[in-house]
């Protein structure tokens, strides 16, 4: 079950052509991200086992654009992991309509933080991530 995430776009994230500019939903994937991984643990489950997470690659496929007023509804979810790296889909539709807006694949992988290497995707990892699914499965606070 994917956690959900609501995003008013405001005229300051529109660009000169008045739709959400491709740098905009970068941050707003960012904002997607972080409620996500704030389910059901909160970010000390991370910081306290000093690990934290960084974003590999970025995959978006832009579909129709966005203007001011829209209600951005996002998916996000972990869809698969193997060895140091794992993979989020992140899914924008429009909150009226339900029509797709931007999807996009984000490859991440999680680092100890005294030595900035990646660790494997399991264990207190892997854990975490039960966690949030878990949390996700029982509702999103949207």
């Amino acid at each position: 079950m994917p956690h959900m995430t609501t995003i008013k776009v405001r005229g300051y994230h529109c660009d000169f052509y008045g739709h959400v500019n491709n740098a905009r939903y970068l941050e707003m994937m960012e904002e997607a991200r972080w409620q996500y991984l704030e389910v059901g643990l909160g970010l000390d489950y991370w910081s306290d086992r000093g690990l934290g997470f960084v974003v590999a690659g970025i995959d978006i496929k832009y579909k129709r654009p966005a203007g001011p007023g829209m209600d951005l509804k996002i998916s996000t979810e972990m869809t698969e992991s193997e060895g140091r790296t794992g993979y989020i889909h992140q899914i924008f539709t429009d909150g009226k309509t339900g029509k797709l807006v931007v999807e996009a694949l984000v490859k991440f992988a999680v680092i100890d933080l005294r030595t900035g290497r990646p660790v494997n995707m399991d264990g207190e990892v892997a854990a975490g991530f039960e966690i949030i699914r878990a949390a996700s499965a029982e509702g999103s606070p949207e």
